[in-house]
């Protein structure tokens, strides 16, 4: 099961729904537009059911099969919204919403998975039902777990889900995966110092907060390096400074740091916390200042299953002949409450080369869009077979 040649066929309507998405990017649940056009598509290409409104602005299609006796139900995942970033691409098809772009490939998802619907509702070609499952609110949004939270997984009687994203800076059409923990769980801090203010030609009649982060800001570094096994995954990131003051000579009373902690596993995820609380408490207080700690879990660690992992490897190498075992991922994926309701995979696809995801310059290679297509189209009659 090579790339199916009806995907060259479709790849330049393909390409222009891809392209109308990338010039109209949606945030988070607000992806009002997008999911109006994926549901008059579905409807156009025949699908037996379609539903709006699910976790808000989620789509699910129904497709069955020539025969559904078995009785079984895949799903098919791809995520709908943008990112609050201003594009640089110069494209024709650029964002016409300043500040906002899809920077991270979604508008692709979304056309390719429309790609596989319109074939998998011509064709039929598998006993039991598809539903492709369009997502907001994937950046942050937790929108997978609103939509299971909506009863996604019971409502269809989905058995299985899997899902897919680009990944520029590798190889056009090679696919990678991992069986297990993939993409690591992903957590947010913030942390305020209140110190003494006063004037900076007085250092000594205050309560420096700046100093007292200085030194926390290093001394959070110690989790990754001396509380964590050197072969565990961890990443500590402090990732902003703001004091209560603009002014050069000042000692603010306040300072607030935020940042994030990735991790793969849930003994390690805790010890983070942990620690974090334990070091910013405790710099804090051997300054003078007092530290007030907020750690919020965010995305859990996303769990490929063996099973399902094993058959999106082969339905890949079918496709292209390119399948690799992938390294961990230290980023964050919602698709994760999704495998936690089923068994399933999530699988990513080799782009060729260009400016990373989340980058103002990046754009989704069209060219990948067959790959893509093939991929949940064989996943569908894989798991499906008449």
């Amino acid at each position: 099961m090579p790339i199916r040649n009806r995907f060259a066929e479709t790849l330049p309507q393909i390409t222009e729904w891809r392209r109308d998405f990338h010039a109209h990017p949606e945030l988070g649940f607000d992806c009002h537009r997008t999911a109006r056009i994926v549901a008059e598509k579905l409807r156009e290409f025949g699908c037996d059911v379609v539903e709006e409104g699910i976790g808000v602005t989620g789509v699910v299609g129904l497709i069955h099969g020539r025969k559904t006796i078995s009785g079984r139900v895949i799903g098919l995942r791809a995520d709908m919204d943008a990112l609050p970033i201003p594009e640089a691409t110069g494209l024709p098809y650029a964002s016409i919403h300043h500040g906002l772009m899809h920077a991270c490939g979604h508008d692709g998802h979304t056309a390719m998975l429309l790609g596989a619907a319109q074939y998998l509702a011509e064709t039929r070609n598998f006993d039991g039902t598809v539903a492709v499952i369009f997502q907001p609110a994937e950046e942050g949004g937790a929108g997978a777990k609103v939509m299971c939270e909506a009863g996604l997984m019971e409502r269809f009687g989905i058995a299985e889900v899997y899902a897919m994203h680009n990944r520029p800076g590798h190889p056009l059409g090679e696919f990678n995966i991992r069986p297990g923990a993939f993409y690591a769980a992903c957590d947010e801090f913030h942390i305020t110092i209140e110190g003494r203010g006063g004037h900076a030609a007085k250092p000594h009649m205050t309560f420096d907060p700046v100093l007292s982060t200085s030194h926390m800001i290093l001394a959070l570094q110690s989790v990754a390096s001396r509380s964590a096994d050197p072969v565990e995954n961890i990443v500590l990131s402090v990732c902003g400074v703001q004091s209560d003051s603009e002014a050069f000579n000042v000692i603010p009373q306040r300072v607030e740091l935020r940042g994030t902690i990735r991790t793969h596993d849930a003994a390690l995820r805790e010890l983070a916390a942990d620690r974090l609380r334990a070091i910013a408490t405790q710099t804090a207080q051997s300054f003078g200042a007092v530290a007030e700690v907020d750690f919020m879990e965010g995305y859990p660690v996303m769990v490929n299953h063996p099973d399902q992992t094993a058959i999106a490897r082969d339905v890949a190498l079918e496709v292209s002949g390119q399948c690799l075992h992938a390294g961990y991922n230290m980023g964050g994926e919602d698709f994760a409450y999704m495998l936690e309701e089923r068994p399933g995979a999530y699988i990513v696809l080799g782009a060729g080369e260009g400016p990373g995801l989340h980058h103002p310059q990046y754009d989704f290679n069209d060219e990948i869009i067959p790959y893509g297509c093939s991929w949940f189209v064989g996943i569908a009659e894989r798991r499906l077979p008449l």
